[in-house]
């Protein structure tokens, strides 16, 4: 059941609605095939000097590897934390049919962009 070229991204949110939106907005442009909202959670962090609590809500977003960089785009343009965490792991293993979901639902990465290599 190996995961080629699949991920998971943490994304944490201010509340379900803020997740809810990003979440439906990547899989609607077809660079997450699910994203799932967890509920409340309490971080606990350091931001500018300071300690803080807050209740969070934890946006899970399935897709390809190859999208990470353009998911995150669309994730700093839709959140209003001034640094959101956008947090990549690669899936390792899964069951085959899923994971073959998690492709067939996401559009493939745009091609590297540079100078095409020559053969020798």
């Amino acid at each position: 059941m190996p995961a080629a070229g699949t991920c998971i991204l943490f994304v944490t949110c201010p509340d379900a609605e803020v997740a809810e939106s990003i979440a439906r907005a990547l899989v609607e442009k077809r660079l997450a095939a699910c994203g799932n909202v967890t509920p409340p959670v309490t971080s606990v962090y350091r931001w500018k000097g300071e300690v803080h609590r807050e209740g969070e809500v934890l946006l899970l977003v399935k897709t390809r590897r190859g999208l990470v960089p353009e998911c995150a785009r669309a994730i700093r343009t839709l959140h209003p934390y001034e640094v959101p965490e956008i947090i990549a792991l690669p899936i390792i293993a899964g069951s085959r049919e899923y994971l073959e979901w998690i492709r067939a639902e996401t559009r493939r990465p745009p091609a590297r962009s540079g100078r095409p290599r020559r053969g020798r």
